[in-house]
């Protein structure tokens, strides 16, 4: 598993004019082929009378699938420049549809180039990207007496304290930056002068949000 990669939020969409010609670029997470083509599939269907419906996607840690589909606009003027700029930013797991609709003024391949990788990178910069951190997951089990403390520290810390459980003691639910979890374990342990219980629970991806342009 990647220790991080970038991806964009869930879905979104923007819309650019250029030459009169209008370009709606829409953008999912796709964590599989499939979905990528079912994404596809319905913006095609909610603009069934547009001009062109092109596409772009990238799939897998390793970009492991790459399509490009020009929908007919001249062979590489439209898919690839799409999926050029998802490889640019970094991204995986990203499927990007421009639909566009004719304004009557021809662009020519070079302005093709220009307007779909325009507008896909504006529909990215819409949605927004986040940063998928892997990270250990800890339960940290103490006195009440420690609560106040414990739950400004973390609060303010580099740590993501995702929950806290209140029974018969306190329980806290923190994720730690794969690699840090040493550095983590000792912290506790001077906090709370080795009075609290500290568990791994597991691992997961942690999501945060960057610019556009990313860290």
């Amino acid at each position: 598993m990647l220790s991080k990669y970038y991806t964009v939020k869930r879905e979104g969409s923007h819309e650019i004019v250029i030459q009169k010609s209008r370009f709606i670029g829409y953008v999912r997470r796709t964590e599989t082929e499939e979905e990528a083509q079912q994404f596809i599939q319905e913006i095609k269907k909610k603009h069934y009378d547009a001009t062109h419906n092109c596409s772009a996607y990238l799939i897998g840690e390793h970009d492991q699938i790459q399509k490009a589909n020009d929908d007919g606009e001249p062979s590489g003027t439209a898919g690839v420049p799409m999926l050029e700029v998802l490889k640019k930013m970094g991204l995986k797991d990203t499927a990007v549809v421009v639909t566009r609709y004719f304004g009557g003024i021809k662009l020519g391949a070079g302005g093709l180039i220009r307007a779909y990788g325009n507008a896909t990178s504006e529909a990215i910069r819409h949605t927004g990207i986040v940063k998928r951190q892997l990270m250990k997951g800890f339960s940290v089990t103490a006195d009440y007496g420690l609560l106040g403390k414990l739950e400004n520290v973390l609060r303010q810390s580099e740590y993501i304290l995702e929950d806290i459980h209140y029974s018969e003691n306190v329980e806290f639910i923190v994720y730690v930056e794969d690699g840090k979890e040493e550095n983590f374990t000792e912290w506790m342990v001077d906090l709370t002068n080795a009075q609290a219980e500290i568990e791994t629970i597991g691992e997961k991806y942690i999501e945060i949000d960057v610019s556009s342009t990313k860290e």
